[in-house]
């Protein structure tokens, strides 16, 4: 399954460019831009901390139906 236009769109919802999350991060730009165009896939780690930073459920970034 391909996540990172869900990733991209929140990220663009929540007004931040790749460096903005990149530096909340702590990690290189190119690993959000690899992300969003799914070329690799965050951490579990980081992917909590983009749902905090996109203020989403990670049920949400992931476009998962809740049961």
């Amino acid at each position: 399954m391909k996540f990172g236009k869900f990733f991209k769109a929140a990220r663009k919802q929540s007004g931040l460019t790749q460096k903005d999350v990149a530096d909340k991060l702590g990690i290189h730009q190119s690993n959000i831009s690899d992300w969003e165009n799914d070329i690799s896939r965050p951490e579990y780690e980081n992917l909590i901390e983009l749902a905090k930073i996109y203020e989403v459920s990670v049920e949400d970034l992931l476009n998962i139906d809740k049961i």
